[in-house]
């Protein structure tokens, strides 16, 4: 596989002079589960205790959530973390966003996504999933779009820093480590190769034995 990166090691570059931006940017892989996990405890008692919903109308709207952040998953990561403006501040803010990321791949401290990052678009994905689904149902289908989103965050995690053993996990693992070392205009699902797989850009079955 081609060296498409400037360090391999669990290094980074300083990316903002300011000391408060920089602690900012960086952020230990356990910070969304303390984030996220009692927001998910949240609307999950909210849909259960305080609007008494149907148990299968809650499963039904987790399921649909994990769906619909799988395909959020792909769509963010293909066209807003991968789209390279011209312009010299866009491609600074796409270095901070996601180019950091492939040119140190394994720099434990941005493998997650920041809380700087990550809150203002759960606010927003929160208030438009409200727009669309009314009050009842938005909070079992948003338990599981966060449910998604803490699978995506802490699966990057791990393909990045644990060894994986079993056929399922090494599949992913090997999935988007063909993205970082082979070729990053494809395999833009990090939790799972479905929607590379249905929109095309997935890799051939000879690249997948590489």
């Amino acid at each position: 596989m081609p060296k498409n990166f400037v360090s391999n090691k669990d290094e980074t570059v300083r990316m903002f002079e300011s000391n408060l931006l920089e602690a900012l940017s960086r952020v230990h892989w356990t910070v969304p589960l303390w984030i996220y996990v009692p927001v998910i405890l949240f609307f999950l008692y909210r849909a259960i205790a305080v609007l008494q919903l149907p148990a299968s109308n809650i499963i039904l709207l987790i399921v649909i959530g994990v769906f619909i952040w799988s395909f959020t998953e792909y769509m963010l990561h293909r066209f807003v973390f991968h789209y390279e403006p011209k312009s010299n501040w866009g491609q600074r803010l796409h270095f901070i966003l996601h180019g950091v990321h492939h040119d140190y791949p394994n720099d434990s401290r941005r493998l997650v996504m920041p809380p700087s990052v990550s809150l203002p678009l759960a606010v927003i994905f929160y208030f438009l999933f409200l727009l669309l689904l009314g009050t009842s149902n938005v909070a079992p289908f948003f338990v599981g779009f966060l449910i998604g989103y803490l699978f995506y965050d802490i699966t990057h995690y791990a393909v990045h820093h644990f060894n994986m053993h079993n056929k399922f996990w090494l599949a992913i693992k090997n999935h988007h480590m063909r993205h970082h070392y082979l070729d990053s205009a494809r395999g833009y699902g990090v939790s799972s190769p479905i929607w590379d797989i249905i929109i095309g850009t997935n890799y051939t079955k000879a690249e997948t034995k590489k």
